[in-house]
């Protein structure tokens, strides 16, 4: 009798193997998308202007290893947090299903799922996307380089303490409005494009339904990434931003509120795949340790 895995430890796996392809893939678009974010007043010096540009610069001043700075801590990201996120995403679904009396499929049932889901996922990885968006920022210009994830976690918990973190998890809360968003979306249009028959749905309705579904995600909720980078890259006192209230009048003061979808032309070119790969690799997974076990 062959061993048999639990649905959660199922989940687990998928997610974290979604998670660790789609890091190392995508990595390159979200040093950009992230220095562009963090690129707030322009006061002097060099700027970094758009996708190429941005690539072209980077590749320039510090060569490949300049395009996958962070990717340490982005894979150590990824893996517990869509391990995390599949696995709650789907037992809440089945509770809350039963406790309302409602399909799985419902769609309240899929809105609160994903926000459940994208809460607890942020909250218990929260210092592993602190500490990628200081690699991610941080030049040769930089006061302090990070070495490695360990020193970086070393430095930030010495001089800022643990609260430092926790800097921009409020805007990533906000965020999980973004899944609320993508997986009901994504839920619905898969069924659409399968109606037509009763078997299981095929590669070209996940690519479709997942991209489709962030896309749409993504220009909604954009400017509270922007906001939660800010917050999460601030390392010298006296710090700039405050709350997210003061942060957003800041910013739009300061930059006007075109500043507040900075690198979203990079975002889309790099979510949508990522987000096709993700949940295309996460359901490919599945189904293989489903008909393994």
């Amino acid at each position: 009798m062959p061993f048999e895995l639990s649905d959660n430890i199922k989940n687990m796996i998928a997610g974290a193997s979604a998670g660790f392809i789609t890091s190392i893939v995508t990595c390159p678009l979200d040093v950009v998308k992230t220095i562009l974010q963090n690129q707030g007043k322009h006061e002097g010096g060099s700027v970094y202007r758009g996708t190429l540009g941005t690539l072209s610069r980077i590749w320039v001043e510090e060569g490949v290893r300049g395009l996958y700075r962070g990717l340490g801590p982005t894979i150590y990201g990824y893996l517990p947090t869509w391990s995390i996120y599949f696995s709650v995403y789907n037992n809440l679904k089945g509770v809350l299903g039963k406790r309302a009396g409602a399909s799985a499929d419902n769609a309240m049932v899929h809105v609160v799922s994903a926000m459940g889901a994208g809460a607890t996922s942020s909250i218990m990885t929260s210092p592993l996307w602190v500490i990628k968006t200081r690699f991610m920022t941080q030049s040769k210009s930089t006061s302090y380089r990070y070495k490695n994830t360990l020193d970086a976690f070393t430095v930030i918990l010495r001089e800022e303490g643990v609260r430092g973190f926790y800097k921009g998890l409020t805007p990533s809360l906000l965020g999980v409005f973004h899944v609320a968003v993508q997986f009901p979306l994504y839920e619905r249009l898969k069924r659409i494009l399968n109606s037509s028959d009763n078997q299981s749905f095929g590669t070209n309705a996940i690519l479709v339904a997942s991209s489709s579904s962030k896309m749409v995600a993504s220009v909604i909720t954009y400017p509270h990434e922007v906001i939660r980078t800010r917050l999460q890259n601030q390392t010298m006192r006296p710090f700039k931003y405050g709350s997210i209230a003061q942060t957003i009048q800041m910013i739009y003061k300061e930059e006007g509120w075109t500043a507040f979808y900075k690198g979203m032309p990079t975002n889309l070119i790099r979510t949508v795949p990522a987000s096709a790969l993700t949940i295309f690799t996460y359901e490919m997974v599945l189904m293989s340790l489903n008909s393994a076990t």
